[in-house]
């Protein structure tokens, strides 16, 4: 299976200033990334990465360390604007499947990365993939910062909420305590994505969709427009991000560095 990672990168997190070039084990976490994921792809399913960013810095930096970087517009108003431009830099053909590895996962699974590549091999219809994982923790369930999904039989998803679902009608009430719906299992979306090329380069040409802005989900642009996102269930919870420097504290005793 041939695709491609992008990982978009960018210096402007308020949080985290210059997140990308932190430093973890000697290496830029962007770097880190890039290599984690070539590391852990099965023996002759080696991905091409590519680092889409708006910086000469993490151009330089990526350079220095043998990954390979495109340059992008410093305008973009989202993500996918910046993939898509990338995409088209790297001349990628309409039917190639891109993956979207966000720089701020050093700890992202690879065998994740794989299988939402290959959901899209397996699922013709699907424009998009994505990873969801069973959620186990009733206040993950009801909190808003956590985003779910709901998938029918063939793993396509339904929808996408902040919201808890599916909702549980029947739910015992009385002693306030939350809980979890019997079935279908609640699901954690994971946010990475895959696409095709042609539909990445398509995606920010589509107007915003009405749920899209209420929910402040842009998956949910997609299937307002009619397209389809399959959906790869996984048992393993995704890695750490990193969006603090506590974050990042947490990431270099984990590995250990």
């Amino acid at each position: 299976m041939s695709f491609t990672v992008l990982i978009p990168a960018r210096l402007a997190s308020t949080r985290l200033p210059n997140k990308p070039l932190a430093d973890i084990g000697g290496l830029p976490m962007v770097v880190r990334v890039a290599q984690r994921v070539l590391v852990g792809q099965p023996h002759g399913d080696q991905p091409r990465v590519v680092v889409a960013t708006d910086s000469a810095d993490i151009l330089s930096a990526c350079a220095a360390h043998g990954v390979e970087a495109v340059l992008t517009r410093q305008d973009h108003p989202s993500g996918s604007d910046r993939l898509a431009e990338a995409s088209s830099l790297l001349g990628l053909a309409d039917d190639h499947i891109v993956v979207n590895v966000q720089g701020d996962e050093p700890l992202i699974d690879p065998a994740l990365v794989g299988a939402v590549a290959a959901l899209l091999t397996q699922q013709p219809t699907a424009s998009m993939s994505t990873a969801a994982h069973a959620i186990d923790n009733p206040a993950d369930f009801h909190n808003a910062n956590v985003v779910k999904v709901v998938i029918d039989a063939q793993g396509m998803a339904l929808y996408f909420s902040r919201a808890p679902i599916p909702h549980w009608r029947d739910q015992p009430q009385g002693n306030g305590a939350l809980a979890l719906p019997p079935q279908p299992e609640a699901l954690r979306h994971i946010g990475i994505y895959g696409y095709r090329a042609g539909f990445l380069r398509q995606f920010p040409t589509l107007a915003q969709a009405p749920i899209e802005t209420t929910e402040a989900l842009e998956q949910l642009r997609a299937m307002w427009h009619g397209y389809r996102i399959a959906v790869h269930v996984t048992l393993q919870a995704p890695g750490l991000g990193v969006d603090t420097p506590q974050d990042l504290a947490r990431v270099r005793r984990l590995l250990d560095l």
